[in-house]
């Protein structure tokens, strides 16, 4: 390793789409010669992990045979269920089943995928939030009000939570001083939040 302390950029998009939808995506390349063995099944169980952790055990990730439930404090009270996971082409996925913070008309449409997937001279470590219906948007044409509600606190934490837990898959990897740096990519098309 040089000298010179190493750095990553984590690729982020968040954007509500046309169905008032959101698509989210945050990625980093590792170097291949960090990078190690680490699968998709691997980087869910490890996100889950993290999500207990950051939010200091107020959700709490529940695996149940019929799915994986985030689950607020000790209670029963799913935020958002999921069915369990499908694994394909470098992918685990997770399909959006239900919960508190899902619109009870859209339960079953939206997934969670984290892909683990080779690049030329690196491994794409990336999670992806799609046709997503947050309750705070409330309908197919939220409210100006709701939008900025949306904004500013379940996509501003979505956010925080995806970008810091690709900085930790990286920093444990090429050590607690590498450099970051956040850079914001269009792959789809959308209202930014």
């Amino acid at each position: 390793m040089s000298s010179r302390t190493p750095f990553v950029e984590i690729a982020c998009q968040q954007v509500m789409v046309e169905d008032a939808s959101v698509f989210s995506v945050q990625w980093t390349d590792l170097p291949q010669a960090i990078a190690g063995t680490l699968s998709p099944g691997e980087l869910l169980v490890r996100y889950l992990a993290y999500i207990n952790t950051c939010t200091l055990t107020l959700i709490r990730p529940k695996i149940l045979e019929s799915g994986i439930e985030f689950r607020l404090l000790g209670t029963r009270l799913s935020l958002i269920s999921f069915l369990p996971p499908e694994y394909s082409h470098g992918c685990a996925t997770i399909r959006i089943c239900g919960g508190f913070l899902v619109q009870p008309r859209q339960c079953n449409r939206g997934e969670l995928r984290f892909g683990v997937e080779p690049q030329p001279e690196a491994t794409r470590i990336s999670l992806q939030l799609s046709d997503f219906c947050p309750l705070i948007l409330g309908s197919r044409s939220p409210s100006l009000v709701r939008f900025w509600l949306y904004r500013l606190t379940q996509a501003a934490i979505h956010r925080l939570v995806t970008i810091r837990f690709l900085s930790l898959l990286y920093r444990e990897r090429a050590g607690a001083s590498a450099g970051l740096r956040v850079i914001n990519v269009a792959v789809r098309t959308g209202k930014p939040v």
